[in-house]
């Protein structure tokens, strides 16, 4: 028998003859994953009901009916939102919906719908969303201009997992306890500063002036120097060049405080990324880099500086931007070597302009991919983003995955081992107006590993290293993190 608010819908739908979608869930916290599959659902017709399992129908409802139907009335492309309290099946064969959209994963499995759909003509139709930008949600309030923006969906998240300006302050007052190793790949990025001129009258090319060169640590040098900055002592372990670069390297990161053990090789220069830029916008980047594995002796000589120490060290940070440093051997030998000492392991492995393989960072506490760079991986276009995420998790054997999702911010899961799923949540980002996105992701690896080895769960580190992203994109160039900054951002937590 179906409630009077739905005879009244299925009177208007028929009237103007609309063709009906319903989709059915639970949809606890909405993530990008969620909004990416609505969308795919809404272009099957001309309005999309939801189908809500209300908390007395479904064991996996666990937030309140009104929280969830209210969520879900925020996305643009939801019609309505009704609650089922008993079987979905009475409510399909009652409503005839033109279409039951489910997600991709559930294709080749027993659809108990299939038959009542099949016996008034409908259709079920399967499908995850592109991989695209979800940024689908009509904000309600307006907020205020700041550097760090939070939004009902961040303080949401903060009630959720009991977080609080002082807990933050108490996670990160640890920070100075901790000893850490970064390996991996330094960059020099540079940037030109140009006057644009004009167009060139021989031929379409665009013509500017030089006005201003300035140089920054990057790649896996600026995680080195985030940790040093946020409290830790550092030794940061890398290959370079013998060149000028190589000794700039050196001078930077003597001055931010980390130790650096760089091993030089004559057969590659120091990896730089040298960006001209016009009126706050880049033009054109221009990499000079190698990407062929490193030789055996500076391998064997990295190892040896490196193993002696692994005993000293509470967190190892990989940050591989795939320019051959840490290659499949050298690499299976560190992480052998520090399993056997105990310390905790976190990895991130760079896909952008250069073709990464994060399924040599197995048995990781973190991991801190792309969605691009998780699809990669798994060579997987199609599934939906929750799949996606625990597959990459299940792959590499980490006990945490971070999906870093660009404007959409981070989804977060994390392994329960006692009831043998992945919990999730998700993040938006904190800074809505970046001027250089280049290092967020950096930022957020070693906030997050830092809390994580400090007794923060999984929730609280994602929070902590999300706040560090949006630090960190609020100035051009990689400059590295310091305590304060967290701080002064976890004042503005307690004024929301």
């Amino acid at each position: 028998m179906l409630s009077q608010s739905l005879q009244t819908l299925l009177i208007e739908v028929k009237k103007q003859k609309q063709k009906l979608v319903c989709v059915f869930g639970n949809f606890n916290i909405l993530h990008p994953g969620h909004i990416r599959f609505l969308k795919f659902a809404a272009e099957q017709g001309d309005r999309l009901i939801i189908g809500l399992f209300a908390q007395d129908y479904s064991s996996g409802a666990f937030l309140r009916d009104d929280e969830r139907s209210e969520a879900l009335k925020c996305v643009t492309v939801v019609d309505d939102v009704f609650i089922v309290t008993d079987n979905k099946l009475d409510f399909i064969k009652a409503l005839q919906p033109s279409a039951v959209v489910k997600g991709k994963e559930f294709e080749k499995l027993v659809n108990d719908e299939q038959e009542i759909i099949n016996a008034y003509g409908g259709q079920l139709v399967f499908g995850s969303g592109e991989f695209v930008s979800a940024n689908a949600l009509d904000s309600a309030e307006s907020l205020p201009e700041s550097q760090l923006n939070f939004s009902y969906k961040s303080l949401a998240y903060c009630n959720r997992h009991k977080i609080n300006g002082e807990l933050l302050k108490n996670i990160i007052a640890q920070f100075t306890q901790l000893n850490v190793a970064v390996i991996g790949d330094v960059i020099v990025d540079e940037y030109i500063d140009c006057h644009p001129i004009g167009m060139s009258q021989e031929d379409p090319t665009i013509v500017v002036s030089p006005q201003k060169t300035r140089r920054f640590i990057g790649g896996a040098g600026i995680v080195a120097a985030h940790a040093q900055g946020l409290g830790a002592e550092v030794d940061f372990y890398s290959v370079v060049g013998e060149d000028e670069n190589a000794e700039y390297v050196e001078h930077q990161l003597n001055g931010f405080g980390v130790t650096p053990i760089l091993v030089k090789d004559s057969s590659r220069p120091t990896t730089t990324k040298t960006r001209y830029r016009a009126n706050g916008k880049s033009l054109l980047r221009v990499n000079n880099f190698r990407q062929h594995d490193i030789h055996l002796p500076v391998r064997q000589q990295l190892l040896d500086d490196i193993i002696p120490k692994l005993k000293n060290y509470d967190l190892i940070i990989f940050s591989d931007f795939n320019y051959g440093f840490l290659c499949n051997g050298f690499l299976e030998s560190l992480i052998c070597c520090a399993k056997e000492n105990n310390v905790a392991m976190v990895a991130d492995s760079q896909s952008s302009s250069q073709v990464g393989d994060l399924a040599k960072f197995h048995d990781m506490l973190l991991v801190t991919p792309t969605e691009h760079e998780a699809r990669l991986t798994l060579q997987n276009s199609k599934d939906g983003l929750i799949q996606v995420s625990e597959k990459i998790g299940e792959l590499l054997n980490a006990k945490h995955v971070m999906v870093t999702l660009a404007e959409d911010g981070v989804l977060i899961r994390s392994k329960n081992q006692l009831a043998g799923w992945w919990d999730t949540d998700d993040l938006p980002t904190f800074n809505k107006s970046p001027l250089d996105v280049a290092g967020a992701g950096d930022a957020m690896l070693t906030a997050s590993a830092m809390s994580l080895v400090c007794n923060a769960n999984i929730w609280q580190a994602s929070f902590i290293g999300s706040l560090a992203a949006g630090c960190q994109v609020s100035r051009v160039g990689n400059v590295p993190l310091q305590y304060q900054e967290l701080l002064n951002a976890f004042s503005q937590v307690n004024e929301q």
